[in-house]
């Protein structure tokens, strides 16, 4: 995917670079037909499962940006009043609309109600594109949170959603420094973000630059825990060079 902005383009060869000689499941048309698009810039379908402080400040973000967005909980209806001022670029509906709408879906709801969601949504996000916004706590689902340690917030989180293409992103700030720091003079807030499939990191960079913040690619999900709450990464607020060199991905 060529989105003609250099950055993706340094992303991209950091995705190569991570990457390469591990085992990625093989491309799906969808994804394929996801590239295609967004190599015209053309705007993309986001849908937003839980638009609350983080799903609501990147809705707002992204319609900025010229995408379509989909709000979507539990009660729909009280979301339309947040569509309304966001304008025509934004609606509404169910958290099942909302998987079958986006190109890619942002979960952004407690991670306790993982579990509930996946069950509500079938396979509705299987080979979807995911960004995974969400942190295990023990205060809001305890043995979610315990299991999230065992076995790993990539794994847990691909099991309770149905096996998406998965890209952990947002998790790592509160939408507070969202809202103030998005589209900054550069140089721009780095947003680290991880996963295992070469064009789902693609498309979520596309949408994490889309959003005014500078994606680095930080490695696979192994890594989920870093960005999480309380991992060494939570909090941070640095550049993309500076985020590399502390890395050592330069």
């Amino acid at each position: 995917m060529n989105t003609g902005r250099p950055l993706l383009s340094v992303c991209r060869r950091g995705v190569l670079g991570l990457l390469a000689g591990g085992s990625l499941a093989a491309l799906a048309p969808a994804v394929r037909a996801q590239a295609a698009r967004g190599a015209g810039r053309a705007g993309l379908n986001i849908g937003i499962i839980g638009a609350g402080n983080i799903g609501g400040t990147l809705a707002g973000l992204w319609v900025k940006a010229g995408h379509r967005v989909m709000l979507s909980s539990r009660h729909p209806e009280q979301l339309k009043g947040l569509a309304e001022r966001l304008g025509p670029l934004a609606s509404v509906g169910t958290p099942a609309e909302a998987a079958a709408f986006g190109d890619a879906v942002l979960v952004a709801i407690p991670y306790g109600s993982y579990p509930q969601l996946g069950r509500s949504l079938g396979g509705a996000l299987a080979g979807k594109v995911v960004l995974d916004a969400g942190n295990p706590t023990s205060s809001r689902g305890p043995e979610l949170a315990d299991e999230a340690r065992a076995s790993g917030i990539g794994p847990t989180s691909r099991k309770y959603l149905g096996n998406p293409r998965l890209v952990r992103a947002f998790s790592n700030l509160g939408s507070g420094v969202l809202a103030r720091e998005a589209n900054r003079p550069p140089p721009r807030l780095a947003m680290p973000i991880l996963g295992d499939d070469r064009e789902a990191l693609e498309l979520a960079s596309r949408l994490v630059s889309d959003a005014g913040f500078d994606p680095v690619i930080i490695g696979t999900l192994e890594r989920a825990p870093d960005t999480s709450m309380g991992g060494s990464l939570s909090g941070v607020q640095t550049t993309a060079a500076e985020l590399r060199r502390r890395l050592g991905l330069n």
